[in-house]
């Protein structure tokens, strides 16, 4: 984070918190709601969420360093918390209104972000 200091970034982050950055190979599961189309017998087409997925998701963050090549991470913290709603925000403009159900990140098997968007009370 850029408004810590080296040491709180270290206290905060561990061993993630590397000057020269790390990798992961994070896992996206999407999931979709919605009425479900009697001729077609889906919620959406599997073509087009693979074709909004590539979109939304491989296009700006496949191989690359999110805090180096992903505008949106230059002044948000790259955490898998942070992906999830990046990834919520991209395929919310590109899916038909009220389908987008829930991200599932998978940073590691032990570590998952479940985001549904943001909830208001």
């Amino acid at each position: 984070s850029k408004s810590l200091s080296d040491e709180e970034n270290l206290k905060l982050f561990g061993k993630c918190n590397n000057p020269n950055g790390h990798g992961h190979n994070y896992k996206v599961i999407v999931t979709v709601r919605g009425e479900i189309d009697p001729v077609s017998g889906m919620v959406i087409n599997l073509t087009d969420l693979k074709e909004y997925m590539q979109e939304a998701i491989m296009e700006p963050l496949d191989h690359k360093n999110l805090d180096k090549d992903v505008p949106y991470f230059a002044e948000v913290v790259s955490t898998t918390e942070n992906i999830a709603v990046f990834i919520w925000e991209n395929l919310k403009k590109l899916l038909p209104m009220g389908t987008l159900y829930k991200v599932k990140v998978y940073e590691t098997d032990q570590n998952i972000v479940v985001y549904k968007g943001e909830e208001t009370i």
